[in-house]
């Protein structure tokens, strides 16, 4: 008997000292949900509850180790060498720079030393098995109420800058817990070009990118369906309009019937859809017409959830809080999708502010009447007229100006926002009803202007109104955010594939309620 006394008081000795390095509050990893059941929120309208045993004590006295990734970062400003991760001979970058003065690219901005490599915190091998141990809806709400105790990050992370995040926190253990376990299944229904045949080019690559890197990704993707978080409806908005719309009819009805058939086969050939009436379901649409095409099944509009480039809160198809704005990027050539990037310093930013497009939508035409041909410091242009474009190019244009507008076209969304962003011009986004892109965690307060439409007549005045310094720290931070709108070849941690990913990871756990002590 005394020796099983003994024994006992050794082992708990033992967890007590591991217990007491943990890097989080016990809390965090002890703790169950409190309340008979796990509420879902109204976005998922189920009549199930998640239930957490006594069980989730298990999984406590093991320290959390860090590993290296094996994705090598390089600078978040380094452009075309973001997909490189051996280190460039100092010969061969004067061979770059030498041929960057033949082609006359001037003052770009000097690039800032490479970020270390990734670190990953590798969770303890019996948390691992308990979380796998768990459905998904029970590792879930494990998840998320770590994630709700995350303890304050501190602001001197290489890789991330915390002004640029809501709270940085919050997204860093979120965006930890996502590495760890997150699992999506992609149907394999669907018949080419409308699924499984990413876009790759033009206004809409967002949709294409997203697609090509999520379905060659080995770490997130699951085969097995029972094991997933989250399920991933593969089609193109775009190929959908190409494949069916018939020009100049303005009838969208073939494409709704289209999705609401495809939805309706899914339900019927698989539990998935019925189980929660698609609100863990996700689809990624960059056409202006991706939240149109949805409306003939009402579960498709009200529960799954939405990646949108048209991110209009007004029409009440795209919901914040639970939809993502997905950020429109604009992809000439897909063998090289980051260049050009980078513009000129501060100094050699002689225009105030810089608009060329066509008259598209309402506001447009608002904001040429007032500005067009009016102010030598507002380079305000329908579309860029020769005798700009013979001085600079549009993204020259982009380079050389303070400001950046972007005002709405006939929707919301502007691929002009992340070309801003690509060329360290500060976006102003002219667009009363619009969701910026990542709005979930990014705080467009700290790298970007809005103005009202009303507001138009008053554009200049509201610019200059800016303080200097305010200026350069908003210019400077849409440097640091540049890496968070990459699209690489093969991705790296907190480019855009993986932001896109994390928003609709975080609007999946959002639909865990996990109720609190009384």
């Amino acid at each position: 008997m005394l020796e099983v006394h003994k024994g006992f008081i050794n082992q708990l000795s033992s967890v007590l000292i591991q217990i007491s390095s943990l890097p989080y509050p016990l809390t965090e990893w002890v703790s169950p949900p409190h309340g008979p059941h796990l509420a879902i929120s109204p976005y998922k309208p189920l009549n199930t509850a998640v239930h957490l045993g006594t069980s989730h004590s298990l999984a406590v006295g093991v320290q959390l180790e860090t590993v290296r990734d094996a994705t090598i970062l390089v600078s978040s400003n380094s452009s075309a060498k973001l997909n490189q991760s051996m280190v460039i001979p100092k010969k061969e970058k004067r061979v770059s720079r030498r041929r960057r003065r033949r082609n006359n690219v001037k003052s770009i901005s000097v690039v800032s030393p490479p970020s270390p490599p990734h670190i990953v915190k590798k969770l303890p091998r019996n948390l691992e098995r308990y979380l796998w141990s768990l459905t998904p809806d029970e590792a879930l709400a494990f998840a998320k109420r770590d994630i709700e105790n995350a303890s304050l990050a501190s602001d001197d992370d290489p890789e991330l800058y915390a002004p640029l995040f809501r709270n940085i926190s919050t997204f860093k253990r979120s965006y930890e817990w996502m590495e760890w376990m997150l699992k999506v299944y992609i149907y394999p229904d669907g018949e080419r070009p409308i699924f499984h045949e990413p876009e790759l080019t033009g206004i809409y690559s967002s949709e294409g990118w997203f697609m090509k890197l999520m379905e060659e990704n080995r770490q997130f993707v699951t085969k097995d369906p029972e094991k997933a978080h989250l399920f991933y409806l593969p089609y193109s908005a775009r190929k959908l309009q190409t494949a069916l719309y018939v020009p100049n009819s303005h009838n969208l009805k073939p494409l709704i019937d289209f999705l609401r058939d495809y939805v309706n086969m899914l339900a019927a050939k698989y539990p998935f859809w019925n189980r929660t009436h698609g609100s863990d379901h996700f689809l990624v649409a960059c056409h202006d017409w991706g939240p149109y095409t949805l409306k003939g099944h009402e579960e498709l509009i009200r529960n799954t959830i939405k990646a949108l480039c048209n991110a209009d809160a007004s029409e009440r198809i795209f919901i914040p809080g639970k939809d993502v704005s997905l950020p429109e990027t604009v992809i000439r050539n897909p063998s090289r999708p980051l260049r050009y990037l980078g513009g000129n310093r501060v100094s050699q930013r002689p225009i105030l502010a810089f608009f060329a497009g066509n008259r598209h939508g309402p506001v447009r035409p608002i904001l040429l009447k007032h500005w067009s041909d009016k102010d030598d410091d507002m380079r305000i242009y329908g579309p860029l007229p020769n005798r700009a474009s013979r001085i600079m190019s549009y993204p020259q244009h982009m380079k050389s100006s303070k400001y950046c507008i972007c005002p709405m076209g006939f929707e919301v969304n502007s691929p002009r926002i992340v070309e801003a962003i690509y060329y360290e011009c500060v976006p102003v986004i002219i667009a009363d009803n619009f969701v910026p892109p990542l709005n979930d965690v990014l705080n467009w307060e700290a790298f970007s202007v809005f103005v009202a439409e009303k507001d138009i007549p008053k554009l200049k005045e509201i610019l200059l109104a800016i303080p200097l310094r305010k200026y350069l720290v908003m210019q400077s931070n849409v440097k640091k955010l540049q890496k968070h709108f990459f699209w690489n070849a093969k991705p790296v941690p907190y480019d855009l594939f993986h932001m896109i990913l994390h928003s609709i990871w975080t609007s999946r756990l959002n639909q865990i309620q996990i109720p609190q002590p009384s």
